[in-house]
């Protein structure tokens, strides 16, 4: 039976439907949503609207329940996420977008009726575009670029560390930009204060003419240390950044901070990690990586309780503090078996922080801490803050070494499977678009290898290797267990002959050369018959007079180095 409906604005926070007695629905009311704000994200039960419990009594409620389980699929990649990120001040618009479809059905309209157009809404993509398009604006990313990256010299000679190549054609900073992007983050700043050039350079051309415009507010920013009068330093670690930056942070309207690392490499959808958070009532929520025993010595580890909270936190420990640290691990998800073998829980660096709580840390109860992973966290423990900890289970490395991002681009062309695949399509990375023409191959064998954009290559031998974009193999050259990055621009021929007159040579591997288990830097220039082999299996040398490092055995050539026919390394 029809019946008229009436709004009623009981409170500036609730929303309420009432209407007229109807056979067809039992519960007219709708209060839903943080603070009782209404939102899609809310339940629906079938015909019914359900009414929620107040958020007070569901945190209070969070205190006695059973033991959280956080399934490792809620870190899968996925099309279909339901978080709705958008804060609480934009749940308005659809408070009165339910409203007009109240107003279009007339007042002869049920509400049952009202209720199965959401349902509809729901079941199609109207809903998902709707979402899509407020999701942003509920959390700012904030990416830390590094220290001076001193472990990962010489590739951070002349560029920051988020701005090192990757994968042929990327580079570091991609990766979590690229993450924020897919998970409807569009407003990311990245901090960093050490040879940011060309960092700015790959954003600016990258993400400066995609990311405003209109009724867009997404932004893709650098932010460099920088002196003022009331703070006349550096940035003193990943805290004291956040901070000296927080006046600008706090001018945003969201609701959380998501911080995150420029150097590591992972595909992650930040969505269900701020739902988490969310719906676990955190104040801080810790991404935590399963980990076996020979792994743990090397990164900070946590202790949870039954509910997944983090108790404790133990910064690389050894020998007993490293037994000490072993816990249940299937309380996050994992199976028995797993669980055994990954009896620790490693902190990723990556933290979902809620706004309030941030500033309240940082300027009021430790307003000299440097750290987020040594101070501001295990800080925030001891407060008794609510610090819950996320089990991301995929593939992640920490690119902090040569040793580490050599093995990570190498691991792309590993078969069947890669370690990181750049090719899932509903998660794509994204970058500079350069307009490069496809590669050319003549009469050259190639294995199990990566090769990137705008390439020549001409009767060589290539295997197990990545070829950076732009990059010039000549002709009986053998490249195996290689990164070469390439090049940052074309040589003409007439640029070649006047290079050969004054005894020099072009960017790129040279007639006869072999090359083996090494990184070549961009725009190398390297002769005839040179042998970058390591043969007598040197594991540690700096020869940076001479064009090279090797480190971990693997010789690293310098960026605009160049190597002189027959050299031998």
């Amino acid at each position: 039976m029809a019946s008229s409906i009436g709004v009623l604005f009981s409170s500036p926070n609730v929303l309420a439907v009432r209407s007229k007695p109807s056979p067809f629905a039992e519960d007219r009311t709708f209060l839903g949503g943080r603070n009782g704000r209404l939102s899609f994200s809310d339940s629906l039960s079938g015909a019914k609207l359900v009414r929620q419990r107040p958020v007070a009594a569901t945190r209070r409620e969070a205190r006695t329940r059973s033991p959280l389980v956080v399934s490792p699929k809620a870190v899968t990649d996925s099309k279909n996420s339901q978080t709705c990120l958008f804060p609480d001040a934009s749940r308005s618009l659809f408070d009165l977008f339910f409203l007009r479809i109240a107003f279009v059905l007339n007042a002869q309209t049920d509400l049952l009726c009202i209720s199965r157009l959401v349902h509809v809404i729901n079941q199609n993509s109207f809903r998902t575009k709707l979402i899509v398009s407020l999701r942003g604006q509920s959390v700012l990313g904030i990416i830390l670029g590094g220290g001076a990256g001193t472990r990962l010299y010489p590739l951070t000679k002349k560029r920051a560390k988020p701005a090192v190549p990757l994968g042929a054609n990327y580079r570091l900073i991609d990766i979590p930009v690229s993450n924020c992007l897919n998970s409807n983050i569009s407003k990311i700043y990245v901090l960093t204060q050490f040879n940011s050039a060309s960092l700015n350079r790959h954003l600016a051309r990258a993400y400066g003419s995609t990311m405003g415009g209109y009724q867009n507010e997404g932004f893709v920013e650098v932010l460099a240390a920088q002196q003022s009068p009331e703070n006349p330093n550096w940035f003193q670690g990943t805290a004291d950044a956040v901070r000296q930056y927080l006046w600008l942070f706090e001018e945003h309207n969201v609701m959380e901070f998501l911080i995150l690392a420029g150097d590591h490499l992972y595909r992650m959808d930040y969505e269900k990690f701020i739902q988490s958070h969310r719906e676990s009532c955190a104040d801080i929520t810790v991404a935590a990586l399963p980990m076996d025993e020979k792994r743990a010595t090397a990164f900070g580890l946590m202790k949870i309780d039954e509910e997944g909270r983090i108790i404790e936190f133990a910064e690389k420990p050894k020998g007993e503090q490293l037994k000490a640290m072993q816990v249940d691990t299937t309380i996050l998800g994992l199976d028995v078996e797993r669980a055994k073998k990954m009896p620790f829980i490693a902190s990723m660096g990556i933290y979902v922080i809620s706004k309030d709580i941030m500033l309240k840390l940082l300027r009021d109860k430790f307003p000299s801490a440097n750290d987020f992973g040594s101070e501001v966290i295990p800080g925030a423990c001891n407060l008794g803050l609510r610090v819950q900890a996320y089990l991301y289970d995929g593939y992640w490395e920490d690119i902090g070494t040569i040793e580490a991002f050599y093995n990570a681009n190498l691991g792309i062309t590993k078969k069947p499977v890669p370690d990181f695949s750049f090719y899932d399509l509903s998660y794509p990375i994204y970058t500079q678009a350069r307009y490069l023409p496809p590669s050319i191959m003549l009469d050259t064998d190639v294995t199990d290898s990566v090769i990137g954009e705008g390439c020549v290559i001409q009767k060589c031998q290539i295997h197990h290797s990545v070829i950076g974009l732009r990059s010039c193999i000549s002709e009986g050259a053998v490249v195996e267990d290689t990164l070469l990055m390439g090049a940052d621009y074309y040589e003409t021929e007439a640029d070649k002959i006047l290079l050969a007159a004054k005894g020099s040579f072009p960017i790129g591997i040279g007639r006869d050369s072999h090359v083996r288990k090494a990184i070549i830097d961009k725009n190398v220039r390297m002769g005839e018959n040179v042998k970058i082999i390591n043969t007598e299996n040197v594991q540690e040398a700096s020869r940076e007079a001479h064009g090279y490092f090797i480190k971990s055995g693997i010789v690293t050539i310098l960026k605009d180095a160049l190597i002189p026919s027959g050299t031998i390394i």
